[in-house]
């Protein structure tokens, strides 16, 4: 028997860059453990995604085209066909079988990513039909979109008791827990261990002065919050706290050139736009005030900077993820919550002198999930040998 396992862990960001970023946290995590990881990923990777020790593949990408995640579209923008379904499913049944691995990590999957069945019902039933079946894990942030429709979660919960030995929730099981977002957690919750929240960032300090006592704006990847910079770029004039400083807008990549160049040549005084940067976290430890969509990854980086906060939710269309983040937090008194449908500079610049006039907080703990995720799946692999 190996002293660690082998793993594969399946990734498909199809809109933002969280998943993609703890998937990757949790497997840099896994090889401080000995374990050889392959990440195998179904989109373009962001650039300031750290990947050491990783063995990185990439499939054809394909993203949604927009917020509703109705269509999904490849590298071309052109509507993915069956074909095209059917090369991305033998070349993931090509990594498996190259890969072999003893544990496989699905992120998201079973409860989210019903778009990529296509090839991951075929991973599982290759990786359960083995005479000795590899582990399977899935991975899961602290709050799940919740369905219209139940029979759409009952069946995320049938896969889930069909396939998988183990389910790693993301979150602090005292503030979020999975039944908060999820009809029939009760069904899965043997299989169910909360980590903590995912977060290994590591602030490096930016240069010269940058994020000192700025109100820094961000957005993450970047898509649908050309709305939000537009107002942020507009409120500095209309606030009574903080309109003696330099307001920094960061548009994510993911964001068009003609969005970003719209929002810079429109910059006022006291505003500079620029693209997202890797030193994302040091820039919030010395900022005033931070205002921000309430994705995954971003909302960590705030609660570890300790910095006033602006939660101002990405809510498009069906979206509700973020929205249940942020209003959590404003009622545990962590951060000042901005609707994103009503947005206006007035209504920012107003959120923003409300968090300046909060105190600092420490950040939460239970913020090494990454880690605690390794120990666990060790810990499970090591029960199943």
């Amino acid at each position: 028997m190996p002293h660690t396992p082998r793993v594969l862990i399946y990734v498909q960001h199809l809109l933002g860059t969280g998943h993609v970023m703890r998937a990757a946290a949790i497997g840099r995590a896994l090889t401080t453990h000995g374990c050889p990881v392959t990440m195998v990923c179904g989109n373009t990777l962001p650039p300031t995604l750290e990947t050491d020790g990783l063995n990185v593949i990439s499939l054809p990408p394909v993203r949604a085209r927009d917020a509703s995640f109705r269509e999904l579209v490849d590298e071309n923008d052109e509507a993915i066909t069956d074909a095209w379904k059917a090369r991305r499913r033998d070349l993931l049944l090509q990594v498996y079988e190259d890969c072999q691995p003893d544990v496989i990590l699905t992120e998201t999957y079973p409860f989210g990513r019903r778009q990529m069945s296509f090839e991951l019902e075929p991973l599982m039933e290759t990786a359960r039909a083995r005479a000795n079946p590899p582990l399977i894990v899935g991975s899961v942030r602290d709050i799940l979109v919740p369905k219209p429709d139940p029979r759409k979660e009952e069946a995320m919960a049938e896969v889930a008791l069909r396939y998988f030995d183990l389910i790693l929730v993301h979150s602090d099981a005292d503030m979020v827990r999975l039944g908060d977002s999820f009809r029939y957690a009760d069904r899965v919750e043997h299989l169910l261990t909360y980590t903590g929240y995912v977060y290994l960032a590591k602030p490096a300090d930016p240069p010269a002065d940058d994020g000192k006592d700025e109100v820094v704006v961000s957005c993450g990847g970047g898509v649908g919050a050309f709305h939000l910079l537009d107002c942020a770029s507009k409120a500095r004039a209309h606030s009574t706290r903080a309109s003696d400083t330099r307001w920094r807008l960061l548009a994510g990549y993911h964001m068009s050139e003609d969005e970003f160049d719209t929002l810079k040549t429109a910059a006022p005084d006291g505003v500079i736009v620029e693209r997202a940067r890797p030193d994302f976290p040091g820039l919030l430890r010395r900022a005033r005030v931070s205002v921000s969509q309430a994705g995954y990854n971003t909302t960590l980086d705030v609660l570890a900077a300790g910095v006033p906060s602006v939660l101002v939710p990405f809510a498009q269309l069906e979206e509700s993820e973020q929205t249940v983040r942020a209003t959590a937090l404003a009622e545990h008194g962590r951060v000042v919550y901005a609707q994103d449908t009503t947005l206006t500079p007035q209504s920012l610049a107003r959120a923003v002198d409300d968090a300046l006039g909060m105190p600092m907080k420490d950040h939460p703990t239970g913020m090494d999930g990454a880690d605690v995720s390794a120990r666990t799946v060790l810990e499970a692999w090591k029960k199943r040998t």
